[in-house]
């Protein structure tokens, strides 16, 4: 590495969102790989034609946002009707937190297609989208857990965290790579998919259907699993299993083969799983501990909400620094707070007395308003920097990119345009600068 390098990285160690540190992002070109058939054979002619029916003038980064939005009031919806996350629920709810996940995936899958559409890919819809991916890993997941009715429980909480995982895992193997891997069986595909489909179960059937013998339903599972095994029963080493078989080694797989291709040393990635480490573990320090009063107490939404903005944080570092090629970041202050409850939730465990119920709830409610604040902060800070750095907009699309575009679908579907607009829109479409 040359002096200059090194001296550009160490300004970009103190302000990332410097020009000098952004520089990386006029070089940006996405790379993804997707070896899901489901989602090539059946999914990819539905996103083709969704996509087709957007207005060319909804900018891309506002399509991944209301997806965002259909999670959110789903969110809200539960809090409402299932605030134990147990039910039963009228059949209407568990249809409409399955067309809430429908419509986020759906959504998820074409901001790419409009942004091509509309000739506005940049990095920030990169940052955007998997942002808002992060955010939703404990909000749809937490959509399933009331479907299920698991409750505040042990099992409950972990069906609302363990998404975060692959998640983050991803994102540390783009950050090598610099390409998004999608497996023959992955998460934003098929489990977003599996779990629209459970929800309708649960609407139908109601949510006891998933506490039924599983041998009722296949009985050669009886002699394997138990007469009386339900989905319940295997949920969370099913889970559990998926992702150290199906999702992770590919993950290392693919940084391996990166670092040596680069003939960097391989070791070092993994000390970069240590704030997922913190992250994991001070989640269920807190919530595991037979001390801790928030899931007695079913606080579990607010505990994933709090969540979201933590692991949000933290993924939109890394995605960040992936973009502008700077070193892995280990740490954020977002984390500390965490710590911090896992401790307090875990007195007895020093000779002092346990926290008072009231008090932790007050804390997890502080943690949330700082979360809030500093996502928040940081998501504008962020966003207006890439927009000032790449002269683009965050949530609109410019009229004459928009012009540009129709000229593009009148061309393909057959239709001239008038001479005159022809012209128009040739000298009003400026050179992209990404």
């Amino acid at each position: 590495m040359s002096s200059s390098d090194r001296a550009s990285r160490g300004r970009a160690k103190w302000d990332p969102l410097s020009d000098e540190s952004l520089a990386p992002l006029r070089e940006y070109k996405y790379t993804s790989v997707d070896k899901s058939p489901f989602s090539y054979y059946v999914l990819r002619p539905y996103w083709n034609f969704v996509v087709e029916l957007l207005p060319l003038w909804l900018a891309p980064n506002l399509v991944t946002l209301l997806g965002f939005m259909a999670i959110l009031g789903n969110v809200g919806l539960l809090g409402m009707y299932i605030p134990d996350l147990i039910g039963p629920a009228s059949p209407w709810l568990y249809y409409s937190f399955a067309a809430g996940v429908w419509f986020y995936s759906t959504m998820d899958n074409i901001d790419g297609k409009q942004a091509r559409r509309t000739g506005t890919s940049s990095p920030l819809g990169e940052l955007f989208d998997h942002g808002i991916d992060s955010l939703n890993c404990t909000l749809a997941s937490l959509l399933e857990t009331a479907a299920m009715g698991f409750g505040a429980t042990r099992p409950g909480a972990f069906t609302a965290l363990v998404p975060c995982l692959p998640m983050f895992f991803s994102t540390w193997e783009t950050y090598h790579t610099h390409t998004l891997y999608l497996g023959y069986f992955n998460g934003p595909t098929e489990g977003l998919t599996i779990a629209a489909l459970m929800m309708v179960f649960s609407g139908y059937f109601g949510p006891g259907i998933w506490s039924e013998p599983l041998a009722g339903f296949v009985p050669v599972l009886g002699s394997l699993l138990g007469e009386t095994t339900s989905v319940k029963d295997v949920w969370v080493p099913f889970l559990t299993i998926m992702f150290l078989v199906s999702h992770l080694p590919a993950c290392i797989y693919h940084v391996v083969q990166a670092r040596r291709a680069k003939n960097l040393p391989v070791w070092t990635t993994f000390l970069e799983w240590f704030p997922m480490g913190v992250f994991w573990a001070g989640c269920l320090s807190w919530l595991q501990s037979p001390h801790s009063s928030l899931l007695r107490e079913n606080h579990l939404i607010l505990f994933c909400l709090t969540m979201s903005l933590v692991f949000g944080r933290m993924t939109t570092k890394i995605i960040l620094a992936h973009l502008t090629r700077q070193p892995f970041p280990m740490w954020t202050a977002m984390l500390t707070p965490l710590i911090a409850g896992a401790a307090i939730g875990n007195l007895p465990l020093v000779g002092l007395p346990p926290i008072r119920p009231d008090l932790e709830l007050w804390y997890l409610r502080a943690y949330f308003l700082y979360a809030s604040v500093v996502y928040g902060r940081w998501a504008v800070l962020v966003i207006e920097a890439f927009c000032r750095f790449l002269g683009i907009k965050a949530l609109t699309v410019p009229p004459e990119k928009v012009q540009a575009a129709k000229a593009k679908q009148e061309s393909a579907n057959g239709y001239a345009s008038p001479p005159a607009n022809r012209q128009r829109s040739r000298g009003s479409v400026r050179r992209r600068e990404v």
